[in-house]
C-alpha cells in the first residue's frame, strides 16, 4: 500500500494503527500515525508512530530494541484504521509484556492461555501498586524471558540501568521544562519503573524506601 490519500485521518491528522504479531495473529498493541509516520513506516518496513503525549514521531525499538518489522499493513473497510502485521524483535510493551493487552476488564469464560499465566503475577491490574510491580521486576531477574526488557537491563548490568536511569530523569526535566504534563507523567512513569529495576539490583526493596521516608517525615 502506497496510496494514502483514501484513508480517513481524524481531525487531528491521526488513524489508530493495531499492531499484530504476523505468525500468530495475536494483538501486540495499539498506537497511532499520521502520514509521515506511516510513510516512514512504508518506506523503511519498521514501524513508526506518532506520539499524542510527546507530540512527536517515535520508531518502536529506537530505544528499547524491540524493533517490529512490518509484513503488510491494511486497512479496514471503512478506512479509518489500519493493521499492521509485524515480526517483532522483542516484547510490544513498556513493562516487558508480549502484548500491551494482559488487563482482564470482563472476561464470561476462562482465556485459552489462563492456564499458562496461572504461575506469573500480574504485571498490571486493577490493583495495581509500586511494589507489585517491583516483584514482577524481581520475577523478571530470576526467571529469565525472551525478548523481556528488564531481563535485557539485568543482563547488561548496573552500567546499563544507570545509564537508563540519567537518560530517563533527563526526559523529565525536559518535559516539565515544557511545562508538558502529559508527557511528564509519561516520562515519569519510565523514571520510576528504570528506579524500581536499580532497586532489584542492588537489593533494595520499596519496603526499604518507604521506612526512609517515613524517617525524614518531619513537618516544619
Amino acid at each position: 500500500m502506497s496510496d494514502l490519500s483514501n484513508l480517513k485521518f481524524d481531525k487531528n491528522g491521526l488513524i489508530p494503527a493495531i499492531v499484530a504479531d504476523a505468525n500468530s495473529g495475536a494483538v501486540l498493541m495499539l498506537a497511532y500515525m499520521n502520514p509521515e509516520s506511516l510513510q516512514i513506516s512504508i518506506d523503511e518496513g519498521k514501524t513508526c508512530f506518532w506520539s499524542r503525549s510527546r507530540k512527536k514521531l517515535w520508531r518502536k525499538g529506537e530505544t528499547s530494541g524491540n524493533v517490529q518489522h512490518i509484513v503488510s499493513i491494511k486497512a479496514d473497510c471503512d478506512k479509518d484504521a489500519l493493521l499492521v502485521a509485524v515480526k517483532a524483535d522483542g516484547p510490544a510493551c513498556h513493562t516487558g509484556a508480549q502484548s500491551c493487552f494482559f488487563e482482564s476488564i470482563r472476561t464470561q469464560e476462562p482465556s485459552p492461555c489462563s492456564q499458562e499465566h496461572e504461575d506469573r503475577p500480574p504485571i498490571l491490574s486493577l490493583q495495581f501498586s509500586i511494589k507489585s510491580l517491583y516483584n514482577i521486576i524481581q520475577d523478571r531477574k530470576i526467571n529469565k524471558k525472551e525478548g523481556s526488557y528488564t531481563n535485557y537491563l539485568f543482563e547488561k548490568g548496573i552500567d546499563k540501568i544507570l545509564k537508563k536511569l540519567g537518560e530517563e530523569s533527563t526526559e523529565v526535566i525536559i518535559s516539565s521544562k515544557g511545562d508538558d504534563k502529559a508527557n511528564t507523567i509519561y516520562e515519569l512513569a519510565d523514571l520510576t519503573y528504570h528506579a524500581l529495576v536499580l532497586m532489584a539490583e542492588m537489593g533494595i526493596t520499596p519496603d526499604d524506601v518507604k521506612k526512609e521516608l517515613a524517617s525524614r517525615f518531619v513537618v516544619k
